[in-house]
């Protein structure tokens, strides 16, 4: 998957992942009630600051903070970019 957006300094560019449409046992989800997902994969990376290189890669998925991140419409697709420090860990 190419996006043709290069993220600056500590950014990253993520793709979250769907929202979940069904409980575990099996009750649907209406689309006004879905929890904004909190897990995506890095799609694009900066390039790090002079003394912090970046740990995440392209193709990592991730878990990040819920609120973290600007929504951004690319190519007729949702991402989200933030800082590096919004991201919780690597799964």
């Amino acid at each position: 998957m190419s996006v043709n957006i290069k993220p600056l300094a500590d950014r990253v560019l993520v793709e979250p992942a769907p929202a979940e449409t069904k409980t575990a046992s099996g009750i649907i989800i209406p689309d006004n009630a879905k929890e904004k997902p909190q897990k995506g994969t890095v799609v694009a990376v900066g390039n790090g600051k002079k003394d912090e290189p970046l740990t995440v890669k392209v193709g990592d998925t991730v878990l990040y903070s819920k609120y973290g991140g600007t929504d951004l419409k690319l190519e007729g697709k949702d991402y989200l970019m933030m800082r590096e420090s919004d991201i919780l860990a690597i799964i």
